[in-house]
């Protein structure tokens, strides 16, 4: 079962309104859709958005009870188009925009998305099955260099080109195409150390390069804004440090700052549109909701106001 992760913070960053619009970039099971709904009450409208074809048929049944007083529309599709998927449904401004990155637990939980090591699986790693290379396809013809970038970049890996060389070295031996093998590999590579396991980082970057992570979160953060109304609201959920701070520094860009000027008065210094940081600190899990949902853990929410 997916438990939305930080729904109360979430839902109150948002100022959810009465009747307004509002775009779920990463509708997932839409656990935060069907309480923006329900605050939201009758009038309201939602543009669900996902690539995983099974969660918007999961999510399709879970939101039938709103369908009589909004207007709900679910599209498969990736968050990085947000703006104008929201736009060929005929919308042009909205009151919210709600991003929770990540892998879902559905998606974890299945081992036949390949996402996880904690049951055998392809290695595949797509959230769109019906289209893009797999993780085996990259474990399979990206050269040492690259996959020690990969690794590195994504992964944050400090072993990157070790990992690298070990698993060119074996995939000339034999194919690496299931979640076992790989994260096999990584293990008799670097060894074990601490609570998680050592292939953690690499299964990250992979996921992150599979789906084009880093990509859609920059397209849905520029688009997003523009489709934002005069105080309508973006909250992003992240739960990596490098889509974390993707998000602050967008957002801190675009909330600018006021420079004093040499003769007099000051000026505002920024990127346009401008908005005004609603969380000025990331909001994190309390003891509670991470006793209930470890994945809560690692969760961080930014939300700001355009102005």
């Amino acid at each position: 079962m997916h438990i939305p992760v930080l729904l109360s913070e979430t839902v109150e960053s948002l100022a959810v309104k009465s009747g307004g619009v509002y775009v779920d970039g990463t509708l997932g099971r839409a656990g935060h859709s069907s309480a923006i709904l329900a605050r939201a009450g009758a009038g309201a409208t939602l543009v669900g958005i996902d690539r995983d074809t099974q969660a918007l048929t999961e999510s399709a049944e879970r939101l039938k009870e709103f369908s009589g007083s909004a207007r709900i529309e679910m599209v498969h599709g990736c968050h990085g188009d947000l703006a104008r998927l929201a736009r060929e449904k005929g919308i042009g401004e909205v009151d919210g925009i709600l991003l929770d990155l990540g892998v879902s637990s559905p998606q974890l939980d299945q081992p036949e998305r390949g996402f996880s090591f904690r049951g055998d699986g392809p290695l595949d790693m797509r959230m769109d099955r019906s289209r893009g290379l797999t993780a085996a396809d990259l474990v399979a013809t990206m050269d040492e260099a690259a996959l020690t970038d990969l690794f590195r970049t994504l992964g944050e890996e400090p072993n990157a080109r070790r990992i690298a060389r070990v698993l060119v070295r074996t995939r000339a031996e034999h194919p690496l195409t299931t979640t076992a093998q790989l994260a096999d590999l990584v293990e008799k590579t670097i060894g074990r150390h601490g609570a998680h396991h050592p292939a953690t980082r690499v299964f990250q970057a992979l996921r992150m390069a599979v789906n084009d992570e880093v990509g859609e979160l920059e397209r849905a953060l520029e688009g997003g804004l523009d489709l934002l109304r005069v105080g309508g609201r973006f909250a992003v959920i992240t739960f990596e440090s490098i889509t974390d701070r993707i998000v602050k520094k967008f957002f801190a860009a675009h909330a600018g700052r006021m420079i004093s000027l040499q003769q007099g008065g000051e000026r505002w210094e920024g990127d346009l549109p401008r908005v005004r940081l609603v969380t000025r600190h990331a909001v994190t899990a309390g003891e509670q909701e991470m006793a209930l949902n470890p994945r809560s853990r690692s969760a961080k929410l930014r939300t700001v106001e355009r102005v």
